[in-house]
């Protein structure tokens, strides 16, 4: 008897262990899992409550109403003519990811490397082939226009699926609209599909996000939903805005998946998430907030790992960094580190420091990178101190916020780079 083999979420496996290891009573410091320390906004909250008596199931592609709200929503913020009829409702952006590459004969599945660890999983259950495009810290984790032509050109005649993700998961750094725009026909001329996974959009920390699909609207297709920028990944409703002229065929294959595999998304969730994608004053303060505590933050965090000699770009958006301790391999080597996996393991049985090895991303284990995601801390006390304020804090405020209710996660970065010295 033969089962299928695929690899099991390395971040959820994570959050279980750091779980066990301070149900146990240990010191652990919580770099390792990637959920947003917010909670969302109150009016979302209220209605979920208000909706526990809707136990019907919903419309497989989303109730008519919330579709229109997110259209509404996206057109807002983007700046890019959205429409109900576009908009697929699902229970959460991974299984819509996944649909969308099951909706695809056999074909060529490109992920830049580093990717989030479920892409090339569900490239593999889909039946695709996959390939790697290598990245450098000095391009900053991005791929270029010239490696994405060199690469398509190798490929044979099947569907071309390239998976692209920012704000990053794991690096935390976007792509500028000069950068999308250089891409874009280079994705024409091979035809390629994107699956653009912006879940992070939002949390762009300038309210600067600029989707692939301004550039190259004909086949890109985005996910986004309401884990990251609203603070709800456990209610599990994710979002796919489709092409205006996608192929018929294609859409209803989308819907046929979906209708066989998740029915719905919850429907008490759906009704919770009409407020929550209404954009005016409420939502913009709530999520300029967000931006406002990781954007510092971040600074802060860069700057502890620098001077600790670990090499980091400033993050740009979302909670993340790609730590590259390549710099301090020969010391490393010293103490038997040779590859991430043992980097990290030794990091967490001498310090409690959770971190995921960068080949969970598919990076090589011996180029010594982690991803480190700095959300162990309650953002709800945070943003609740912002509002009893008043008034809009200054930076400096933040950093005061910060000190007084990040103390324990700062803490472990500060263990981390004691260890590393």
């Amino acid at each position: 008897m033969t089962f299928r083999t695929t690899e099991p979420s390395r971040t959820l496996q994570l959050n279980e262990l750091a779980k066990d290891m301070a149900a146990a009573g240990e010191t652990v410091y919580r770099f390792g899992f990637g959920q947003s320390p917010f909670m969302p906004p109150r009016r979302v909250q209220d209605a979920l409550h208000e909706a526990t008596g809707r136990v019907d199931y919903a419309p497989v592609q989303g109730i008519r109403e919330l579709r229109e709200k997110i259209a509404q929503f996206h057109t807002a913020t983007e700046g890019i003519d959205t429409s109900p009829e576009q908009i697929i409702v699902g229970s959460g952006s991974k299984i819509l990811l996944l649909n969308t590459l099951m909706a695809f004969e056999p074909a060529h599945v490109v992920l830049p490397a580093p990717s989030w660890v479920s892409y090339k999983p569900q490239a593999q259950m889909a039946g695709h082939e996959l390939h790697w495009i290598p990245t450098t810290f000095e391009q900053r984790w991005r791929i270029t226009p010239a490696q994405l032509d060199a690469h398509m050109a190798t490929l044979d005649g099947r569907s071309k699926i390239l998976v692209l993700n920012y704000p990053g998961n794991p690096d935390g750094l976007t792509y500028t609209a000069p950068e999308l725009e250089a891409l874009a026909p280079v994705l024409e001329k091979h035809g390629v599909w994107v699956l653009s996974d912006e879940i992070y959009g939002m949390v762009h920390h300038d309210g600067a996000h600029v989707s692939l699909r301004k550039y190259y609207p004909q086949r890109t297709l985005v996910t986004s939903g309401l884990s990251k920028w609203c603070a709800a990944g456990g209610w599990r409703m994710g979002v796919q805005l489709l092409p205006v002229d996608i192929p018929v065929a294609f859409r209803d294959a989308l819907l046929a998946i979906a209708s066989s595999s998740y029915s719905c998304a919850p429907t008490p969730v759906q009704v919770a998430a009409i407020p929550g994608y209404i954009w005016d004053e409420v939502s913009q303060t709530y999520i300029g907030r967000q931006q406002h505590i990781l954007r510092v933050l971040g600074q802060q965090v860069y700057r502890i790992l620098a001077d600790g000699g670990v090499a980091v770009h400033p993050p740009q958006g979302g909670f993340y960094f790609l730590t590259d301790f390549s710099p301090l391999r020969e010391s490393l080597a010293a103490r038997g580190i040779f590859t991430d996996d043992v980097l990290c393991a030794n990091l967490l049985a001498e310090t409690g420091v959770i971190l995921l090895p960068g080949a969970a991303f598919g990076m090589q284990p011996e180029n010594l990178t982690a991803r480190l995601s700095y959300v162990d801390f309650s953002g709800a006390q945070i943003m609740n101190a912002m509002a009893d304020a008043g008034t809009p804090p200054g930076d400096e405020d933040v950093v005061a916020l910060i000190d007084r209710y990040c103390a324990h996660m700062l803490e472990g970065l500060h263990k981390l780079v004691e260890w590393l010295q």
